[in-house]
């Protein structure tokens, strides 16, 4: 360890910080310490590392940046934490500190500052960066690729569909424009008869460009439980891949953008079918915590935000009788995406919503919060460690013989498609939107 040169820069919240009372109650939680056993690619080894740049007792050098960037973010050591560390705000606030400070190389600058940056949070550039890729998946030329390349392109599905990006219109569209084959998704879909009240959705980065059905699909299971839904074409980027990636600044200017979309409208929720994109919109309150001309908007916008599986459960009344069930013989299991199930603590209904469907065929994953590898974008910057946990996930699925996975969030549904395939198992991975419309009655889809 070398001394600064000088004074360290105050970049964490120190109070958060001391919170930690190396307990290592963490240590089984954490899947980079899991697969490594070192202690600092653990929780409370990382907030050693932390508080020790911020004192100025170790240099932000190799050691450093080296084990937080290792950090998947998952935040399953807070699930368990007994001192309720507040490991995800410590996180952000030294990665954008490390951003600020060190100079990456030449490749890492392009992949953080352009590719996640800028290309992921804009649909057209997005769209635009993918055919290359699906070109050469076409055309089977990933096999003479490098293999960071090859395992790059293995997420991209060969089905992906975009979304529309419709003009606003309080009246436009009706439930029956709203279907899985259907790219189109309406400004605003009216509920059928029992109208219960009127819900925001969030497009999402991601979600928009490649998973263009399944958005219309949420959608549709909104309409089924009797609420109309809007979609704001002002809304943007949620922050999330900023905030994750060192770039606080930025992600505080998608939270401006998204409360302006939405503070105006009378909803009573905002829906969002993506773990990462909600546990960083139900946090914009903390996100903009210095900023006092924003931060009780933040509070208020996120105060409405719910996960789709949270808010069905919760408002549609009926959804046992309005889903087949038993899902014929297919065994069916769930893998908790980790910023559902460990940033915002929902586990139980999910799982009520499967169960409605499989019945006595749903069976128990192995492990089944312990992180996939996607972790945003963590398996483009880290695709070693990113490998390694694929392959865990992979081998717990296959443990639990089922043919259907489902799941909550895009990224984990590529980085399990992938895992699967290379593994030569047939088993599908559906998001948990498209199970419950495929296993709608006809007289409760919204038709």
């Amino acid at each position: 360890m070398s001394a600064p040169t000088q004074a360290p820069e105050q970049f964490l919240d120190y109070e958060k910080s001391l919170a930690c009372i190396h307990c290592g109650l963490c240590l089984s939680s954490c899947p980079t310490y899991l697969e490594t056993g070192d202690e600092n690619d653990s929780p409370r080894g990382r907030i050693y590392l932390m508080r020790a740049v911020q004192d100025g007792r170790l240099a932000l050098g190799d050691t450093a940046v080296t084990h937080i960037d290792r950090c998947l973010g998952c935040r399953a050591c807070e699930a368990v934490c007994p001192s309720g560390v507040q490991y995800g705000n410590l996180l952000e606030h030294t990665r954008d500190h490390i951003e600020k400070k060190i100079t990456r190389s030449p490749f890492q600058q392009f992949l953080r500052r352009v590719a996640i940056e800028k290309v992921f949070p804009n649909r057209r550039l997005m769209q635009l960066a993918l055919l290359p890729a699906r070109f050469t998946k076409w055309t089977g030329a990933e096999k003479i690729l490098p293999k960071f390349a090859r395992e790059a392109l293995s997420l991209v599905p060969d089905d992906m569909q975009a979304g529309d990006l419709p003009e606003f219109s309080p009246a436009a569209g009706a439930p029956s424009t709203v279907s899985a084959r259907n790219e189109k998704m309406p400004a605003t879909s009216r509920g059928g008869a029992r109208r219960s009240g009127l819900v925001g959705f969030i497009r999402g980065c991601v979600m928009d460009v490649m998973f263009g059905p399944t958005n219309a699909n949420s959608v549709r299971l909104l309409n089924a439980a009797g609420y109309d839904v809007v979609v704001p074409p002002s809304q943007g980027c949620c922050g999330a891949l900023h905030a994750h990636n060192g770039n606080l600044a930025q992600a505080h200017d998608a939270a401006r953008t998204n409360i302006v979309a939405f503070e105006k409208l009378e909803l009573d929720a905002i829906i969002i079918n993506a773990a990462g994109c909600g546990s960083t919109l139900k946090e914009y309150g903390h996100l903009l915590a210095d900023d006092p001309a924003w931060v009780e908007r933040g509070e208020k916008f996120s105060a409405k935000v719910k996960d789709i599986t949270e808010f069905l459960v919760s408002n549609w009344t009926d959804f046992p009788s309005a889903l087949r069930t038993p899902h014929s013989a297919l065994r069916v299991t769930y893998h908790d995406a980790c910023h559902l199930a460990h940033a915002q603590r929902i586990t139980k209904p999910p799982r009520e919503l499967v169960k409605a469907v499989a019945g006595n065929n749903f069976v128990e994953l192995p492990e089944a919060d312990v992180c996939c590898g996607s972790a945003g974008t963590y398996n483009l910057t880290e695709p070693e460690m990113a490998e390694q946990l694929q392959r865990r996930k992979t081998e717990n699925l296959l443990r639990t013989n089922a043919d259907l996975v489902v799941t909550s969030n895009p990224g984990c549904l590529l980085q399990i498609r992938a895992g699967l395939k290379k593994a030569g198992s047939p088993m599908r991975a559906m998001h948990i939107a498209d199970f419950l419309v495929e296993n709608l009655r006809s007289n409760s889809a919204a038709d």
